[in-house]
């Protein structure tokens, strides 16, 4: 999953966010940075029972917040949203020893990144694009 601090720096750099179902988020504010959202029409609960497991659909849970403004949440972009971003830029993605690296050609010339994680390689990627 994309760090923290790539969500924040893309978001620094003007990536706007237009939430849709399957998005993944966080809250930031300290106490709640801990804790992945995914935005959906339904919450969906797992319940253990003696001899059952089901699967609840319900409208809410009861430690839901009532609304958090778009701009206390943190978006975190998956590997094909960030490629999407890079739309005409993106070249080519690798997988070597190293990791994941990511190929963009921005004005003429290649740039590569690299990183253990795909989704960072492709920030990292965007960030070069958008610096």
């Amino acid at each position: 999953m994309i760090s923290l601090e790539r969500a924040r720096s893309l978001q620094a750099t003007g990536v706007r966010w237009s939430p849709v179902d399957g998005d993944r988020f966080v809250i930031d504010e300290p106490q709640l940075l801990g804790q992945v959202f995914w935005v959906s029409d339904l919450t969906i609960e797992v319940h253990h029972y003696a001899t059952d497991t089901v699967l609840g659909f319900n409208g809410t849970t009861e430690w839901a917040l009532d609304s958090v403004p778009l701009e206390k949440a943190l978006w975190l972009p998956r590997e094909d949203q960030l490629r999407e971003l890079l739309g005409g830029l993106f070249r080519n993605l690798e997988r070597g020893s190293a990791g994941w690296t990511v190929t963009v050609q921005v004005r003429g010339q290649e740039f590569l990144a690299s990183d253990d994680d795909v989704e960072n390689a492709y920030a990292d990627a965007l960030l070069t694009a958008l610096g």
